[in-house]
This record gives C-alpha cells, sequence and structure tokens, in this order.
C-alpha cells in the first residue's frame, strides 16, 4: 500500500505580478491594503516557514510600521515603484528565496544600541571599551 504525502512545491511564479501604473490616489491606496493584508495573512506562514522566534503578531506589528513609515508619500510614480519592491520582496519572503538572517534584519534596528552624539557621550562610549577584566582602566 503506497501511502500519500501532499509536498508543499514552491511554483516561482506563483505570486509573480506584472509591474502596475496607478491611475489614481484610490487605486493606489486599494493595491496598498491589497499587499498589506498579503503581508498580514502570512505572517504565521512566513514565521514558521523560517523558524523565527517570533510570535506572528510581532512580525505584523513590523509590517505595519514599516507600510506606515510611507504613509506620507504622495507621487503615484513613486508608489507604484514601492508596491512592486513590496510585491518582490513578498514573492521572495513566501518562496524561501531568502534566508533566516534577511528576516531578523527587519529587527536589527530595535536591537542595536544608540550611536554616541555628543562628545561626552563619545567620551564614555571608549572609555567604557577600553576596560580590562579587572573593571579598572588601566
Amino acid at each position: 500500500m503506497r501511502s500519500t504525502q501532499v509536498l508543499r512545491v514552491t511554483i516561482p511564479t506563483r505570486l509573480a505580478r506584472p509591474a502596475q501604473v496607478s491611475t489614481s490616489r484610490a487605486d493606489a491606496r486599494a493595491r496598498a491594503l491589497a499587499l498589506y493584508r498579503q503581508y498580514y495573512r502570512s505572517a504565521p506562514e512566513i514565521v514558521s516557514l523560517f523558524a523565527m522566534d517570533i510570535p506572528p503578531s510581532t512580525l505584523r506589528a513590523k509590517y505595519r510600521q514599516m507600510f506606515e513609515k510611507n504613509r506620507h508619500v504622495d507621487d503615484l510614480a513613486v508608489i507604484d515603484v514601492m508596491l512592486h519592491k513590496g510585491q518582490v520582496e513578498f514573492q521572495e519572503t513566501i518562496n524561501a528565496w531568502k534566508q533566516v538572517p534577511h528576516m531578523l534584519k527587519l529587527f536589527a534596528e530595535e536591537e542595536t544600541q544608540p550611536q554616541p552624539v555628543t562628545f561626552l557621550e563619545k567620551f564614555y562610549a571608549t572609555k567604557d571599551e577600553g576596560r580590562s577584566v579587572t573593571g579598572k582602566g588601566f
């Protein structure tokens, strides 16, 4: 007796979309919302696909933040380019053409320490780097 197993086969062109030109702001907004919904609905699949140690809600919040960051853009040509790049990113993510470090790079800015700006901040940052194992600076 032969067992039947369902294998998930990635079809590279499954998510491919031709570049589109928005005719109005309403059209661009509708396309942006559709892309956002794709990302939002795929968050659990993305988390499991890349074996990320975060809940899907965190990934959804990050995607929301990325879309909100570009909310102020008014030029239709720029919006079209951004939507095309977002669709390509989505296709690369779902088809697993990215690797785990590429996905974790989304969260890199939350984990990095702020760079020193003032003279004293720079001074104390270099002073801490020069400490020895004993905790003394000399």
